[in-house]
Formats: C-alpha cells, sequence, structure tokens
C-alpha cells in the first residue's frame, strides 16, 4: 500500500463514500454544521465534539477605537473566519471599510467569510493559508510607512505582525475575540472510542488539538494518538507529531471540501504509521 500525499486533492464527491466511518469533528460549535453535514451526506457519522469556545474579548475598547479610525489605515489584515464573523457587524455599523484601504485575508476560507459579507476585493494567497504564505504576497513586501491593522483572536501568533514590524510597518492589532478550552466530561468520548465509533478526528487549530489531549487526559490520549487525524495546516501536522499520533494526514487547505478529500483518502488508502 502506498502512502498517501502530503495533501490530497479535491475529488469527484459524486462517486466518493466514507463508508460508516465516524469522524470526530472538533470545530467551535457555531463552525460544525456544514462540515457535519457533508460527512453525513457521503456516508459518514459525525460526531460533534467542539474542543474550542470562541467568546467574547475581554475588552472591546482598542478594537473599536481601531474601527472608529480605520481612514487611517492603508492595509486590515483578517486571520480567520471568527475575526471577520466579529468585526464585520461593527465596521459596517461605522460606515464600513474606507476606499483607499486594502483589505487582505490570510487563507481562502477567511477570504470566503468575506465575500458572504459583500467584501470582494480582498488579497489572499494563492496556496496556502498561513501567515507565512501572506507574507510572499508582493502587497506585503514593501509596507515601510503604512499603518496596518491585524484583526484576530487574543493571544493570536506574533510572527504575522512581527514581520511586517520588521518591514518598518506600524501595526495594530484588533482582538474581538477570545479562544477558550470546554468546560465537559470526556467520557462520554472515551466511551465512544472504547465502543469503536470513531475512525478520524479532524483538527483545525492548534489551540483545538491541545485542547483535545487536555480533556483526554492520560485515559484517553493514547487512543487519539492511535486515531488517523486530519489536519488542516503543517503547523498543526508538526504539533500532532511532537504530541505522539502516529496518523496524521495534512488536507489541502481548511475548507469543508479539503477536509472531506481527506476523509476520503482515509476509507480508499489509509496512511501508514509514522515511524
Amino acid at each position: 500500500m502506498s502512502a498517501p500525499s502530503p495533501s490530497t486533492p479535491l475529488p469527484d464527491e459524486r462517486s466518493q463514500s466514507l463508508n460508516g466511518l465516524g469522524v470526530l469533528v472538533t470545530r467551535p460549535e457555531h463552525q460544525a454544521d456544514a462540515l457535519c453535514q457533508l460527512i453525513k451526506q457521503h456516508g459518514g457519522t459525525a460526531i460533534r465534539w467542539p474542543a474550542l469556545v470562541i467568546t467574547e474579548p475581554r475588552d472591546w475598547t482598542p478594537a473599536l477605537a481601531i474601527f472608529d479610525q480605520l481612514a487611517d489605515y492603508n492595509l486590515a489584515i483578517f486571520t480567520s473566519t471568527n475575526a471577520v464573523d466579529r468585526a464585520l457587524p461593527l465596521i459596517q455599523e461605522r460606515g464600513g471599510f474606507p476606499p483607499q484601504l486594502d483589505i487582505a485575508a490570510i487563507g481562502q476560507a477567511t477570504a470566503q467569510a468575506l465575500e458572504r459579507q459583500g467584501v470582494t476585493r480582498c488579497l489572499r494567497p494563492a496556496h496556502g493559508f498561513t501567515s507565512e504564505a501572506l507574507l510572499e504576497l508582493p502587497r506585503l513586501q514593501h509596507v515601510a510607512g503604512q499603518n496596518i491593522v491585524i484583526i484576530r483572536g487574543e493571544g493570536g501568533r506574533e510572527w504575522l505582525a512581527d514581520t511586517l514590524i520588521a518591514r518598518d510597518a506600524w501595526v495594530a492589532r484588533a482582538e474581538v475575540y477570545r479562544r477558550q478550552p470546554p468546560a465537559v466530561d470526556a467520557k462520554p468520548l472515551l466511551d465512544r472510542w472504547a465502543q469503536g465509533e470513531i475512525g478520524a478526528v479532524v483538527i483545525t487549530s492548534t489551540e483545538s488539538l491541545r485542547n483535545l489531549f487536555d480533556m483526554l487526559k492520560t485515559a484517553g490520549q493514547n487512543n487519539l494518538r492511535d486515531t488517523p487525524l486530519v489536519v488542516v495546516s503543517a503547523r498543526i501536522r508538526q504539533i500532532a507529531v511532537e504530541y505522539g499520533c502516529r496518523y496524521p494526514l495534512l488536507a489541502r487547505d481548511a475548507s469543508n471540501q479539503a477536509i472531506l478529500a481527506a476523509l476520503f483518502g482515509l476509507t480508499t488508502n489509509p496512511p501508514p504509521p509514522l515511524r
């Protein structure tokens, strides 16, 4: 049996089946519906278990002050769909984006969230959905003297801001949500694993992976290590490997269709364990 490629191409969904595969979906509750429906439509069983809760930021004041002064900025960067969903209504209440403001999204899913709210002029990487991919765009290569706002969650990764500052930009951070681990009892999940109901796990953020390990504790962590994981970035995959996960599979991107393609791959060509 040959090993799968590092990322899985998108298949013709109409001819594919998940053949009863039980898929643990760890996305936040408000973001899980579409993927769960796709899994069900293609013959799988979606098991909802949010490993991340999105809540209000500790203080809205700094972000609102930035949104009141968007005319002073040259570029606004959205780092996630949560950033879009939380910030756009507030920006629209203040008259929307100034015409001279360039808008960028860290990946396709974030760009699509902007498009759903009517924002069609958006820079995004053609491939990849990381800070590194975004920083390769020509628009972000020459930013000296420009005012840039990064719209994100509290405690977000600093690589993007640090690199832009190193390129002599002035960078502000508008933090519009907070990530928290859920307060739940993992016993029902351990029971489903013991009954053989979980054949794959979808992980879409590093926080979700860490939270899931913490929730499972010692009793369930080996179950996670021995279950195929579909992850959506090389960074998540690396952390999974460091945690001892033996079957991490990298989806082409973070879209539902790419995740579904990776799940199809598990049913037709299971990945060999890492050695």
